[in-house]
């Protein structure tokens, strides 16, 4: 389970990213362009995060090794619903 808390650490360290973009973005640090560039940026590393972590604990449900689960691209699953 650590490589689990990993993946759930670094969700939780993007979610705060997430945060500090719409923050700057309201003092007008940065503007509107850039937090889109980088808020699309970390959606996607973010659906890569959860799908991967998905794959691991249906793994791990099926008796299967969760490490041969692998992080697929970002075009794919992209546009899951949750």
């Amino acid at each position: 389970m650590e490589q689990d808390e990993r993946i759930l650490a670094r969700i939780s360290e993007m979610v705060e990213d997430e945060r500090r973009l719409r923050t700057s973005l309201a003092a007008g640090e940065i503007d509107g362009e850039t937090e889109q560039q980088r808020l699309g940026q970390l959606e996607r590393e973010l659906d890569q995060c959860w799908d991967l972590l998905r794959q691991r604990r249906a793994k791990t449900e099926f008796g299967e090794n969760p490490d041969e689960a692998s992080v697929r691209p970002s075009s794919q699953v992209e546009g899951y619903l949750e």
